[in-house]
């Protein structure tokens, strides 16, 4: 169906309500109007990394994993997954009477903003800091759920629009300022490839945005968004934000203000209350009843567009057994795999388990479910924890496998009445028996979230240093001091600096099948294969104030000093070269070959930047990426798209021109950075090209 004819539809049906029952369908917990054969909705779902909050569903690895796979087509196809599960949940549920809150068709994701700090609790939930990643992952996260079929699996939704990236303490009062080149150049591009890309919907954020809170923001949601951009979906406000404006942000006095300011500005939906007082906003004279049926038009124009009132929908079928099923599991652990980040390595990785007789296990994220998860995610009925992955794998061949939580996530103790380290020693003891420690150490969603959430360990979600926990600090240190040979797994979902460990292996928050990936990829299964989608910075001392939006100084585009780990770094447990570079228009073709003894996958990264023009980034940014997968001794052929912006500078006013007419462009397997030539021992082929 298309939107027009949706639209028609919406409109005859909505010509059909009361001016109250238009305005009840405002809430995201839409009741029902008999009367019309209109059933209840809450359009209250989440689809992060798997459908979320509603009972069993498969769990991916966090969207900031899903991101280091630098891999359109995979990424797509975990969302195509996410979404069959999300609608034959909702077939399941809906003809059980069961409308409740996440068991919608409305996901409020991806989670497009920019992670621009790594302090902020939130940045796992996205794809990093580069706008040119996280707009193509975004997009096809995008057609991924939505399909492409004559309705709408499910709706996407794009959040937080705009510029949104904490600190999450203060997000209820503060005012996001940046310039209009940091707009353009940084925080726009990925919402306006995803309004390109067809999305449903957009949410709004808690801040203002250089003094309008952004879900009530006339330059956002007015001239830019429906505007310039020309979007036609729905926009919802992130929730219990439009409440902020009257207790927070101070820029309205009562709720019917608020509301007004809301909805004339285009925020369709109320994830809160606030429009609960619509109709009181109506009597004042702030709103019109135009304006309230034009945003109820809207949101049953998505409604049908879902298919929700149709009796021909090809997805009504799908049934629940698609959910939680084989094969999602296997591409859960696939995307664990692929994620899965080698940040340093003395040869210590892969290891043989044919040669070991001992292995010690230790840290308080080992046996943790809870750090496969993330946030917003599902329930899954096969979690594989780290422990018990590498545990599974070491059976077979009769390595002993020796346990200790080592210390707790945060605080100086494990038993309450205990002494401070009181599993240190026990930690040691393992160590000293084992031939080689597998230490997993690292954060989850209590040690950086979204502020609010109850099991924050810190009110805000936010970290406030790049180091471990003390008691993880104290661990690792009482662990090296052993001598025996050190591999360190790090749960987390941003930037650590963790200085121990002869090598040293990213996990992220790996989703179900985390722990078998983590054992394929430690025993030499598997290759690890990711790239990192954020700086790994060497500590915050480098970075600018928190609250400051500008991007001096900020991501690997404008970085000035020398990063831990950089942006789109990964090591191999086998060797690629690269040669042979051609550019011809928007194609970029180089010969990468596999010089190594294992069959591999690895990222091909383009990198550009307009020659001479002080309006460039300080260095040059992602163009194109694309993984391939390279058997041992055998050599491919990859042809790569350069994104149109790569052509492109940013003025200072806010405007994207064409540059040129001369380029650098760098191609290889990382950064064109001292840095990344250091770790790696290889550098990018080079190209001046003119336009």
């Amino acid at each position: 169906m298309n939107r027009a004819d949706a639209r028609k539809l919406a409109e005859q049906l909505v010509s059909r309500m009361t001016l109250e029952e238009k305005a009840s369908q405002l809430r995201y917990d839409a009741p029902a109007i008999p009367r019309l054969g209109i059933p209840a909705y809450n359009w209250w779902n989440e689809a992060l990394h798997g459908v979320a909050r509603a009972g069993t569903a498969t769990v991916f690895p966090q969207a900031i994993a899903l991101a280091a796979v630098f891999d359109e087509d995979f990424h797509q196809q975990v969302a195509e997954t996410i979404s069959v599960e999300a609608r034959a949940k909702y077939n399941a549920q809906s003809a059980h009477g069961d409308r409740d809150i996440y068991k919608g068709l409305t996901m409020w994701s991806p989670n497009i903003n920019l992670f621009r700090d790594p302090r902020w609790g939130r940045g796992h939930e996205t794809y990093g800091e580069d706008p040119c990643l996280t707009s193509h992952l975004g997009v096809r996260f995008i057609k991924g759920l939505q399909g492409d079929g004559e309705y709408m699996r499910v709706a996407a939704c794009a959040k937080h629009f705009a510029v949104h990236s904490g600190p999450e303490a203060i997000r209820h009062e503060f005012d996001a300022v940046a310039t209009p080149k940091d707009m353009t150049e940084t925080y726009l591009p990925a919402f306006k490839a995803a309004v390109e890309a067809g999305v449903e919907a957009f949410m709004g954020a808690y801040n203002r945005v250089n003094g309008e809170p952004a879900c009530g923001s006339k330059a956002l949601l007015v001239d830019l968004l429906r505007g310039a951009w020309g979007f036609e979906g729905h926009v919802t406000s992130d929730c219990w934000a439009i409440r902020d404006f009257h207790e927070n942000h101070h820029v309205t006095d009562t709720a019917p203000e608020s509301a007004a300011l809301a909805l004339k500005n285009g925020c369709d939906l109320n994830c809160g209350n606030t429009y609960l007082h619509m109709l009181q906003a109506y009597q004042e004279g702030l709103v019109t009843e135009e304006d309230i049926t034009r945003s109820a038009v809207r949101l049953f124009t998505a409604r049908y567009l879902l298919g929700c009132f149709a009796d021909d929908c090809e997805y009504d079928s799908l049934p629940y057994t698609l959910v939680d099923s084989d094969e999602h599991n296997a591409l859960a652990q696939k995307a664990a795999e692929k994620a899965m980040v080698l940040l340093k390595n003395n040869g210590i990785l892969p290891l043989d388990p044919k040669k070991l007789t001992t292995v010690a296990v230790v840290g308080p994220m080992a046996a943790s479910d809870l750090v496969l998860k993330g946030n917003y995610y599902g329930t899954a009925s096969r979690s594989v924890t780290l422990l018990e992955g590498i545990r599974a794998y070491l059976e077979p061949f009769g390595v002993r496998v020796l346990y200790s939580a080592g210390s707790d996530r945060v605080v100086n103790r494990v038993e309450h009445l205990a002494q401070p380290d009181d599993r240190i020693a026990e930690a040691v003891i393992c160590a000293e028996n084992a031939d080689v420690v597998i230490a997993c150490v690292g954060l989850d969603e209590t040690l950086e979230g979204e502020e609010g959430d109850t099991g924050n360990f810190s009110a805000s979600g936010d970290k406030v240093t790049l180091s471990l926990p003390e008691s993880q600090q104290r661990l690792m240190a009482a662990l090296a001091g052993t001598g025996r040979p050190l591999v360190t797994v790090l749960t987390v979902g941003s930037a650590l600096n963790v200085p121990e460990g002869d090598a040293q292996l990213l996990a992220w928050y790996p989703g179900q099948a985390g722990g078998t990936a983590l054992a394929r990829i430690l025993f030499g299964e598997v290759s690890p294969s990711g790239c990192l989608p954020v700086t790994f910075y060497k500590g915050l001392d480098d970075l600018p104030e928190f609250t400051d939006y500008s991007m001096v100084n900020r991501t690997y585009r404008y970085f000035t000093g020398e990063p831990l780990y950089p942006f789109g770094y990964g090591l191999s447990y086998t060797s690629f070269a690269a040669d042979s570079l051609k550019v011809a228009g928007d194609e970029v073709t180089l010969r990468v070959t596999n010089t190594g003894a294992m069959d591999a996958e690895t990222v091909v990264q383009v990198y550009v930047r307009a020659a001479d023009n002080p309006d460039a980034p300080l260095h040059p940014a992602l163009a194109a990426f694309r993984r391939v997968a390279i058997g041992a001794g055998e050599a491919k052929d990859v042809t790569l798209t350069v994104d149109p912006n790569a052509w492109t500078v940013v003025n200072a006013a806010g405007e994207r021109i064409p540059a040129g007419p001369a380029f650098d462009l760098y191609a290889g397997l990382h950064q064109p950075d001292a840095r990344s030539e250091a770790l790696t021992g290889t550098k990018c082929l080079y190209a001046r090209v003119n336009r």
